[in-house]
């Protein structure tokens, strides 16, 4: 008799540990709620209303929890675009900016897509093409200032599976060119 007792309090004590621990678990999730809109305004990006598209296409679209966005170029402040073949016309730190200010332009359109990027529970996949000679191999040096950009941003929901790759031409001469998928809430 003293055996089952023995164990069902211990039964007890662990299932007190359980409901503590998933607890303090919910109370972390919480702590951890991030404001994306002002983290950009603590890092000092302004986000504009995404240029038109070039073509026939739009610039994001939504299926069921996922957003889906065109390939976005490197949209200047001035309304401009960042051009020319890195390894040519550009070096590693200028494309890295192109990549950067690609990634503000991708963040412009997915806002004006959901309205609030509080929305996003994680940027899920991109593709970066970065126009460059043949000899260039640094594309994915490239596409960390894209990659590094998303985590300043949303933190552990920034991080994302990646392809970046080299090609000799793109739209618009364009550097760069990025497309995304980000998983959002309902």
């Amino acid at each position: 008799m003293k055996k089952y007792f023995l164990i069902s309090m211990l039964a007890v004590a662990l299932m007190g540990c359980i409901s503590v621990s998933k607890a303090q678990v919910k109370g972390d999730s919480k702590a951890e709620v991030i404001d994306f809109d002002k983290r950009l305004k603590d890092l000092n990006i302004v986000l504009a209303k995404p240029s038109a598209p070039l073509a026939s296409y739009v610039k994001t679209v939504r299926v069921g929890n996922l957003v889906y966005t065109a390939g976005h170029g490197p949209d200047k402040p001035d309304g401009t675009r960042v051009t020319g073949r890195v390894g040519d016309d550009l070096t590693l730190e200028q494309g890295q900016e192109a990549a950067r200010l690609t990634a503000i332009s991708l963040l412009s359109s997915l806002k004006a897509e959901l309205g609030d990027l509080n929305k996003v529970k994680r940027i899920v996949k991109v593709l970066g093409m970065v126009q460059s000679t043949p000899d260039f191999k640094d594309q994915p040096k490239v596409m960390n200032a894209f990659s590094d950009l998303m985590v300043q941003v949303f933190g552990e929901k920034g991080k994302h599976a990646r392809s970046a790759v080299g090609m000799s031409a793109l739209p618009a001469n364009w550097a760069i060119e990025i497309e995304m998928v980000v998983e959002v809430e309902d």
